[in-house]
């Protein structure tokens, strides 16, 4: 079970999350538990798989609202490496940066 504890140790930045939530905890929560499951994840992969750089680039860019607006540091800050560097559809081996991406995201749903 997810806990405002095991976030701060992954290393989100709770009390700012919870201040977009309005200190709803519950809230709160609920929200952090979709983002394993949240299907940009799959459309970034699918899109570098394919080298479409502007479909990669709006599945990241969406990534960057939802984790930015939770303060879900870990997985913020390398999607907005990839999100700028997509920007200007810059071509270059994006594996690193979504295996990155991945793990993080990966280590946030085992914490759920």
């Amino acid at each position: 079970m997810l806990t405002i504890d095991a976030l701060k140790e992954y290393g989100a930045n709770v009390d700012e999350g919870l201040g977009r939530c309005m200190g709803n905890e519950a809230l709160y929560l609920k929200l952090v538990n979709t983002i394993p499951n949240e299907k940009n994840f799959d459309a970034l992969k699918r899109s570098l798989d394919v080298h479409d750089l502007e479909a990669a680039f709006d599945a990241a860019h969406a990534l960057k609202g939802i984790t930015g607006n939770l303060a879900l540091t870990p997985l913020y800050e390398p999607i907005v490496e990839i999100t700028e560097l997509l920007r200007t559809k810059q071509d270059i081996d994006y594996s690193d940066k979504l295996a990155v991406i991945l793990e993080s995201r990966d280590k946030l749903g085992s914490l759920i």
